[in-house]
C-alpha cells in the first residue's frame, strides 16, 4: 500500500512540475468526457467536435504515450468489437495526478483570464 501511495505521490509532484501543453491539456479533457469509452478514435473525434480544429491521429498516439510517462493516464488494451474482426483496442483513463494536472492548468488559465472577460465581449 505505501508503495502505490508513494508512486502516486512522484507522479503528482511531476505533473506539477511539467505544466501540460495545450494539445496535452485537450486530449486529458477529452478522456475525462469519455470517461469508458476513452479510446484514440473517439478521443480524436470529441477534441474536433468542440475545437473545431482536426487533430491527426499520429498526435493522439504520441501524446497518449508522453502522458502516460508523465504518470497521467493510464492505458489497457481491450478486445474490439467483433465489426472489427475482434482487433483490440487501447482504452485509457485519468490518474489522480492526471486530474491535478487537469485542476492546475484550469487554475492557472481561469487566473491568467480573469479580467478580460468584459474586454473581449467588447472587441
Amino acid at each position: 500500500m505505501w508503495l502505490r501511495e508513494a508512486v502516486a505521490t512522484c507522479h503528482d509532484m511531476l505533473s506539477m512540475a511539467s505544466p501540460l501543453a495545450e494539445f496535452e491539456h485537450l486530449v486529458l479533457l477529452a478522456i475525462m468526457r469519455l470517461g469508458d469509452a476513452a479510446f484514440p478514435p473517439a478521443m480524436l473525434d470529441e477534441i474536433g467536435d468542440r475545437t473545431g480544429r482536426p487533430a491527426s491521429r499520429g498526435s493522439i498516439y504520441v501524446t497518449l504515450e508522453r502522458l502516460e510517462d508523465k504518470g497521467l493516464l493510464r492505458s489497457v488494451l481491450k478486445p474490439g468489437p467483433p465489426a472489427r474482426g475482434g482487433r483490440p483496442r487501447r482504452y485509457v483513463r485519468l490518474t489522480r495526478g492526471g486530474e491535478a494536472a487537469l485542476r492546475e492548468s484550469r487554475d492557472a488559465l481561469l487566473s491568467l483570464w480573469d479580467g478580460f472577460e468584459e474586454r473581449l465581449e467588447n472587441a
